[in-house]
């Protein structure tokens, strides 16, 4: 059973998140904390699959900044922030602090949080079965934002382009669909857009490797990863 911690000082709007992640994932455990102090009790002993966070909690600006150096050092477990703090801000920020994603309070609703939540939890529930990729292939770690590698070399690519080359890798040999591919684009969800970001793998891959030529396209369909 998974197990989900929330963060937040604010009761209803944790409730709400609660409820949210439980309509989304029936039986998933879900703890609530709501200080700082309580919520790193909870990390130091407990195991979370994901924490959902706020980075202001009561008088504590940056409480959540705290909590995130905390888990980093303990498990790496991934962490969702929702803050109602500037995303054109925080989220580069929070990117640096290796948390997955932010939402800023005012711009979401239900489905998009829930969208972005079970990408997460996916992530998280898959980790501890993976493969490590021998040394010459490609190497990245679906629960943090830190640059993939390719034959040793870091591969400088956008977010969501990094989520886009993480599930052509991990259904290699598989026509991956246009459908499949927009679950794990925040927005612009067309196939253009789509076709944009795949370039951007390709373009990023050939900074390294001239030649690479890994990613198919199948027309009307979506891509594979051909890489033997």
């Amino acid at each position: 059973m998974a197990r989900v911690a929330v963060i937040e000082d604010d009761v209803p709007t944790s409730n709400q998140l609660r409820g949210w992640i439980e309509a989304a994932r029936p039986g998933v455990r879900v703890d609530q904390w709501f200080s700082h102090d309580a919520a790193a009790a909870a990390i130091g002993r407990e195991h979370y699959d994901v924490v959902v966070l706020d980075i202001e909690l009561g008088r504590e600006r940056h409480a959540g900044v705290a909590l995130i150096n905390a888990i980093n050092k303990r498990r790496g477990t991934p962490v969702l922030v929702v803050s109602g703090m500037p995303a054109s801000i925080y989220r580069s920020i929070m990117k640096a602090l290796d948390a997955w994603d932010y939402l800023q309070k005012s711009d979401f609703g239900e489905t998009e949080f829930i969208e972005t939540f079970l990408e997460v939890l996916r992530a998280a529930e898959r980790a501890p079965g993976s493969a490590p990729p021998a040394a010459s292939e490609l190497s990245i770690d679906p629960l943090h934002q830190a640059s993939p590698t390719w034959r040793g070399e870091r591969i400088n690519l956008p977010l969501t382009a990094q989520r886009i080359l993480d599930v052509l890798h991990r259904k290699r040999g598989q026509v991956v669909s246009y459908e499949d591919l927009y679950l794990v684009v925040k927005s612009g969800r067309n196939r253009d857009n789509v076709r944009k970001h795949v370039s951007t793998i390709r373009d990023a891959f050939r900074e390294i490797d001239p030649a690479f030529d890994g990613v198919e396209n199948v027309p009307m369909r979506g891509f594979r990863w051909v890489v033997p």
